[in-house]
């Protein structure tokens, strides 16, 4: 990589926005990685003592590093700086003064301790967008507490309505208090960043997991806060639509949601059941969660008699929502998938090609990027110290000697 390399100049929705990312694991990561495919130029920090905890979350494993870890963290530069030496908090400093947006998931008042919270780094760099993601916020009585995935998924009263019909409560399938609080820490700094643009000024911006579920369950809340019953773990089955559910074919199973009466109606003519449309029970969706024990037995019987394939092209055909319960395998193969470019293959300098997950979001005129692995754990320390702070190599070799870096250009 040469020197000159260090902004990417493809056109790209936020290229020229610097992001300093201090965070690990998932919710920071999975933020930084969306600006990082939307065009920022993201810095990842790490500790020269092992860097980002999730290098070591596997198996599998490609190369030295997790494929999890891989997967996260590609498009982002990285940055080794020791945290724990006076130097590397100076070289911080250094760099916060050069970025738009820094993003941190430690708990509350680490970086406070360091001298790189939010009230000391604010004083040199009144611009700065300074977004902090944690498990319960920065602050409340639960601020302090521990927190992962899971913890919050109980916390936050997810895990209490996930699971089967039988109660059985189980953790939802993906890391989704951590994703979602990284959607929302985008959300965030990206109106941060607007403001910024209209005033010049910074802000901190606070995401927790626990938040960002508790906003993401709002349908949920919303029907707890009118009927006062709290809700049961229920399958794959909706409080409020009947049927929406999974159901076993012949040979597999697969989904359905009916969603309106019009397909309501469209579904009875499918089933050969148009008595059911007109039912007193089932006319309306009110009447069919009112039934729903008596109904979908019936429809699941119907369903049984003729494999999962046969259905599915008949309810398509209809318009009516549905789809085979598909495995990855299956998700990987799909033409969909290779037309909305989501698993493109990488290179990387020692695990060498591996395939990613591709960007959420289309635009017609910045598309995103995805051609840059995951870093090794200091890989671009020295580029990104001459290209934007000025330090000569001469120093740069000094401050390796005496460990302050890490460079593993």
């Amino acid at each position: 990589m040469r020197d000159d390399d260090i902004a990417d100049e493809t056109a790209a929705a936020l290229k020229g926005i610097r992001v300093l990312d201090f965070s690990h694991a998932l919710a920071g990561p999975y933020c930084t990685l969306v600006l990082a495919e939307f065009g920022a130029d993201v810095y990842k920090l790490e500790s020269p003592q092992g860097g980002d905890m999730g290098r070591g979350w596997g198996p599998p494993f490609t190369g030295d590093d997790s494929s999890y870890f891989l997967g996260l963290n590609r498009g982002k530069y990285g940055i080794s700086i020791d945290l724990k030496r006076r130097e590397g908090i100076d070289l911080c400093l250094k760099l916060i003064e050069k970025m738009d947006v820094l993003i941190e998931n430690f708990r509350p008042g680490t970086l406070d301790r360091l001298g790189l919270g939010y009230n000391a780094v604010r004083e040199i760099h009144p611009g700065l967008v300074y977004c902090s993601i944690s498990g319960y916020g920065q602050d409340g009585p639960s601020r302090n507490e521990a927190a992962m995935d899971l913890v919050v998924q109980c916390s936050s009263g997810l895990v209490s309505m996930t699971g089967t019909e039988s109660g059985e409560q189980v953790r939802s399938g993906y890391s989704v208090a951590d994703v979602t609080a990284g959607m929302f820490a985008v959300i965030g700094i990206l109106s941060a960043l607007r403001y910024r643009d209209q005033t010049g000024m910074g802000q901190f911006v606070d995401v927790s997991m626990y938040d960002a579920l508790i906003s993401a369950m709002s349908s949920n809340f919303m029907n707890f806060l009118g009927s006062g019953i709290d809700p049961k773990p229920m399958g794959t089955a909706f409080a409020t639509i009947v049927p929406y559910r999974v159901f076993d074919g012949k040979d597999r199973s697969f989904s359905i949601a009916i969603g309106s009466e019009k397909l309501w109606s469209a579904f009875c003519e499918i089933i050969e059941r148009p008595d059911l449309e007109s039912h007193t029970d089932y006319a309306t969706n009110a009447d069919r969660v009112r039934n729903r024990k008596i109904l979908e037995p019936m429809i699941a019987a119907i369903f049984r008699e003729q494999p999962a394939a046969y259905w599915i092209e008949k309810l398509h055909s209809a318009g009516i929502p549905c789809s085979l319960v598909r495995n990855f395998t299956e998700v990987i193969e799909d033409p969909q998938s290779a037309v909305r470019e989501l698993f493109p293959t990488l290179v990387h300098p020692k695990a060498g090609p591996y395939k990613v997950t591709g960007a959420p979001v289309k635009f017609s005129l910045t598309p995103s990027r995805n051609e840059m692995p995951a870093p090794m754990i200091g890989q671009h320390t020295s580029l990104v110290l001459r290209n934007l702070l000025n330090i000569d190599q001469l120093s740069i070799d000094k401050m390796i000697a005496e460990k302050i870096i890490l460079n593993a250009e």
